[in-house]
Formats: C-alpha cells, sequence, structure tokens
C-alpha cells in the first residue's frame, strides 16, 4: 500500500525512529511501511495520522484495496 509517510517525515525533518517511538513500533516497521513491504494495521495507521494531524485516507493510499 502506498503512503505519504516518507513525505511526510522530511516536510516535518523527522526521523524515522522518531516517528516508530511516538507510535509505538520500531524503525524497521516504519521502513517497511515506507517500501510498501508491510501494511500498517488500522490501529498504527490511526497512530500515525493523529501524529500528522491527518485523517488516515490523507496518508495511506486505499485506492488499490479490493472491494467487498
Amino acid at each position: 500500500m502506498k503512503t505519504k509517510i516518507r513525505e511526510l517525515r522530511n516536510k516535518h525533518k523527522i526521523t524515522q525512529e522518531e516517528l516508530a517511538l511516538a507510535v509505538g513500533v520500531t524503525r524497521q516497521t516504519i521502513t517497511s511501511i515506507e517500501r510498501e513491504k508491510y501494511t500498517a494495521s488500522l490501529v498504527l495507521a490511526y497512530k500515525i495520522a493523529r501524529y500528522f494531524n491527518m485523517a488516515i485516507e490523507e496518508i495511506f493510499d486505499f485506492s488499490e484495496v479490493e472491494e467487498i
């Protein structure tokens, strides 16, 4: 799943480590999400969105998710 996390981190001048600590995961988790190797859980997506004061949909691209 594509995200805007890297762009937002760069804009706010924070490291992967800083974001990871703020949302309660490892730096490797943030790296994996940015590289589209891992899809964040709903809870983690919510924490990341709250950190940046944005809606989940503004950060995560759901256009490729299959509809039920």
